[in-house]
């Protein structure tokens, strides 16, 4: 596997890949990588020529220093998974070598997807999706990227980026994966406490009971349902629960015929925010 740091240095031997008409699948990360990472790369592997990977901490899409300053950074652990699954480039540049000395966000306009659910909850985090994502598609330049469901909002977010700005790459949405336990995989599960890592799976089991009740309780009966199952819970607060349409990501209070819906939710387990979603059944 190959390592860049610089972004002259990526460019210049993805150019050479791209002369040679190898194909290049590419997979965003900020690191401290799980099984769910590797399944988008093993997918990568398997439609391209050369497969990418960037590990970056993006600063401008926390709202939270905190969190930006707790994120998990397991390099060599990473480095380790990435060679045990053949990729075959990892771009990890500074902060420097991505903002220079301006780290702001670009202002971005996703035709309201950026105004629902976590960016109600997240100021200005689109924003530096979008910003990170543009730049990490202008340096690699590849033909498809893979990004996971457990982000849906920000995978619709990408799309629209995509078609907005008119770039060329495919943007593939892979499923959620989850541990035994049914919790999403995500690099913050490493921060849960026992007692939280514990509690964790009520928020899947939650949603497979929401999709259930889905077209036997109307939209606002089953919010009401989920808020009450996590106001009874000892070790979990739910910050919020909504039904949602996929393609517009507004909270619906009607089923209409032809519509795919998703329930989306997020929960504090201590200081940790876990999200999830479920593609809900429209009968």
């Amino acid at each position: 596997m190959k390592i860049f740091t610089r972004k002259s240095e990526v460019k210049e031997f993805l150019s050479i890949q791209k002369k040679s008409k190898n194909s290049i699948g590419f997979v965003p990360t900020m690191g401290a990588l799980h099984q769910g990472h590797l399944s988008l790369i093993k997918r990568a592997n398997k439609k391209n020529d050369i497969t990418v990977v960037s590990i970056f901490v993006n600063p401008t899409q926390f709202d939270n220093k905190e969190d930006l300053d707790k994120y998990p950074k397991t390099y060599r652990n990473d480095v380790a998974l990435l060679e045990s699954v053949n990729c075959d480039v990892l771009f990890f540049p500074s902060v420097e070598e991505i903002y220079a000395e301006n780290i702001t966000s670009e202002k971005f306009d996703f035709d309201g997807l950026e105004h629902q659910m976590e960016g109600k909850f997240r100021d200005g985090h689109f924003n530096g999706v979008g910003t990170i994502v543009k730049t990490l598609f202008e340096i690699i330049e590849p033909d498809t990227a893979y990004f996971g469901k457990k982000d849906f909002q920000q995978l619709q977010i990408v799309k629209k980026l995509v078609e907005k700005y008119k770039l060329l790459v495919k943007i593939k949405g892979r499923p959620i994966f989850r541990e035994e336990d049914g919790l999403a995989m995500s690099s913050r599960n490493a921060r849960l406490t026992k007692e939280h890592r514990e509690a964790a799976p009520f928020i899947y089991k939650t949603l497979k009971k929401a999709r259930k009740k889905f077209g036997i309780k109307n939209a606002k009966e089953l919010t009401e349902w989920v808020e009450k199952q996590f106001e009874e819970h000892p070790f979990l607060e739910l910050e919020y629960f909504t039904i949602a349409d996929e393609k517009t990501l507004q909270t619906i209070t009607e089923v209409g015929a032809n519509k795919k819906y998703r329930a989306f939710i997020a929960v504090f387990a201590g200081d940790i925010r876990l999200i999830d979603n479920i593609r809900l059944k429209n009968n």
